[in-house]
């Protein structure tokens, strides 16, 4: 009798653990398909990070798991309220043709990136440096934005995230 009831809760925690790892794909940004509806994208993701008006009266709904995670989501919606994308933005083979350095302003940063994972200074720089976590290829990786004091990009680099080794030592 103690075996079966071990094999039935065994059982039990298997189906347990299979919903929660179905529950946990529901709720990936990233498995939206284009032509879902923004309402029910809203329902099966819940609240996004952020909500930003595209041109021709879309929305972009993005959803970042900054500052401990390293992605950045958005699905834009178009004025019918389909999703007509879903981008990872996090991803250094988008970076050079994504970032308008010279024309984005701060608002765009934010709108495209979402609030970073942290704001710095730099002697070599006037204005501010705004830093996303992320991953290339299971590395930890950073990406930097240069916003100068009138809000607007100069540069960007990408370098090596460090912060695990700084806790380490």
């Amino acid at each position: 009798m103690r075996a079966r009831g071990f094999g039935s809760l065994a059982a039990q925690a298997v189906v347990a653990v299979a919903t929660l790892g179905l529950a946990g794909c529901a709720n990936e940004p990233t498995r939206v398909q284009p032509g879902a509806t923004a309402a029910d994208t809203l329902q099966r993701l819940g609240a996004p990070t952020g909500r930003y008006p595209l041109t021709g009266g879309g929305e972009r709904l993005q959803y970042s798991r900054m500052p401990a995670g390293f992605e950045v989501t958005d699905i834009d919606v178009d004025a019918s309220g389909k999703v007509v994308s879903v981008t990872q933005v996090l991803s250094e083979a988008r970076f050079g043709q994504d970032i308008k350095v010279d024309q984005w302003r701060q608002n765009d940063v934010v709108a495209f990136y979402g609030r970073p994972y942290e704001i710095t200074r730099v002697s070599s720089f006037d204005g501010v440096v705004w830093n996303w976590r992320y991953k290339a290829v299971n590395e930890r990786r950073m990406l930097y934005i240069y916003i100068d004091p009138t809000g607007v990009v100069r540069r960007y680099h990408t370098g090596d995230d460090l912060e695990l080794d700084r806790i380490r030592d």
